[in-house]
């Protein structure tokens, strides 16, 4: 979830909040010319291992930006039954799910990693609170850490909560998977989970996760 620059408060509308995935695409697949196509950064394993070992999904899990299946199959490989999707073909998933414009949820939770340019990410955490409360889910979503910090999305994080936000210590996700095309700043990116339940919370929970031990699984 990403802004190109600040607002003033009273700057803060919905405006920059796409209706539909395509249509921040609609010019080209490069949001920059320094970013990867429709934003693929393909999520490690052990970010996703991570967060099934702190936190449970009981019921079906809809990936809905899936790629290559990077999250998806460790979903799998946990036993959860898996519905993967993504605007793009990458060969993995049904292709050409536009997520945004998904009226019905396709499973009980929904976990990704989504794009963050052109106001998708934080389009793409409304949507999947307001998909999952057809079915009484979970939402996980794994953020840029600034993602919290920004007078846009105060009133959202005010009004829908994180139930909880792990920290996660080392994480990386690189343009296509691949480490030699990171830029400066993305080597200086820091992550987190954030997960929301439905109904009311007291309060977010912040816990510390380590990917550490699920990197040799």
């Amino acid at each position: 979830m990403s802004a190109t620059a600040l607002l003033h408060p009273s700057e803060c509308r919905v405006a920059g909040i796409v209706s539909a995935t395509a249509r921040a695409f609609r010019i080209g697949p490069h949001i920059h010319p320094r970013r990867a196509a429709h934003d693929y950064y393909p999520t490690p394993p052990a970010a996703t291992r991570a967060l099934l070992a702190a936190e449970s999904f009981p019921g079906s899990i809809w990936e809905p930006a899936c790629g290559e299946g990077h999250i998806a199959k460790v979903l799998a490989d946990a036993g959860h039954d898996v519905v993967a999707t993504d605007l793009v073909d990458y060969g993995f998933g049904e292709p050409g799910r536009d997520f945004l414009a998904e009226r019905a949820c396709l499973a009980t939770h929904i976990i990704t990693n989504p794009p963050y340019g052109r106001g998708l990410g934080d389009a793409f955490c409304r949507h999947a609170i307001a998909l999952t409360a057809q079915t009484g889910g979970k939402v996980a979503m794994l953020l840029p850490v600034q993602s919290l910090c920004h007078p846009l999305r105060h009133p959202f994080f005010e009004k829908y909560p994180p139930a909880v936000i792990y920290a996660l210590d080392e994480c990386h996700c690189w343009p296509y998977g691949d480490p030699a095309r990171a830029t400066r700043s993305l080597l200086q990116q820091r992550y987190c989970w954030m997960v929301w339940s439905q109904g009311s919370i007291e309060g977010t929970f912040l816990r510390w996760l380590s990917t550490a031990p699920f990197k040799a699984v």
